[in-house]
């Protein structure tokens, strides 16, 4: 009873309002769609390879990550970006993980007993809710945070079976993270504790990258500001 009644939370609010659309204000300023809500132009496997239907699908207007027993491949965008602002709405049950990987320095593949694996690897927006494993181990696991690295301050909770709002700046070496209107994570490429994990990691060319995480997870609204 619970997974149908949680199926019809997701796709009430996944329908409602005005999704996948931008405002004149928002195109003025140089916003633009990266889903537009009905097709998946403009996505492909992380590897490059065809858009991944086995575990991911569009529901709602929503790109919907689906746990299979086939495999598990995250998406990327086609283009690649290096100054950016990004936002996206994004919501997952109890438990759930994903996260938005950005700044992508390889991708690795590999197949297990739950199949073919594809995963970028990157700087990572961690998603996810408080009840999960993975994020209960750690402050610098949960929502918002740069996964591993900086913890998010203040924390934000997030939201289970309701949309969150995220927003991620890339500007230059600067980097923002954002959970539901408050910035939770501040800093630099060139910090001592980033360099730690990602030797030489600096601004450059990189497609943003969507995780598929053994989680159901919904996205709408995602968007993009090039800064110049």
């Amino acid at each position: 009873m619970r997974v149908l009644y949680v199926g019809l939370i997701a796709a009430m609010v996944c329908a409602a309002g005005d999704v996948n659309r931008l405002t004149p204000e928002e195109q003025a300023h140089g916003w633009r769609l990266l889903f537009d809500g009905k097709t998946t132009n403009g996505w492909v496997e992380i590897t490059g390879k065809p858009f991944p239907a086995n575990c991911w699908t569009i529901e709602n207007e929503c790109l919907k990550a689906i746990p299979r027993d086939n495999g598990f491949q995250d998406i990327r965008t086609v283009e690649t970006f290096r100054s950016f602002e990004l936002e996206w709405d994004w919501m997952m049950h109890a438990k759930g993980n994903s996260g938005v990987k950005y700044l992508i320095q390889k991708v690795d593949e590999w197949n297990n007993k739950q199949g073919r694996q594809a995963r970028a690897r990157g700087l990572e927006y961690q998603l996810a809710d408080d009840a999960n494993p993975d994020a209960a181990s750690s402050p610098s696991r949960v929502a918002g945070a740069l996964y591993s690295i900086f913890a998010p301050e203040p924390k934000v909770p997030a939201k289970v079976d309701a949309f969150n709002h995220s927003r991620l700046v890339v500007d230059g070496a600067r980097v923002e993270h954002w959970l539901n209107g408050t910035r939770i994570v501040e800093f630099r490429l060139d910090a001592p504790e980033v360099q730690k994990h990602y030797p030489g990691i600096a601004p450059k060319d990189s497609p943003i990258s969507l995780q598929n995480h053994h989680s159901e997870v919904w996205f709408r609204n995602i968007k993009i500001r090039v800064l110049k």
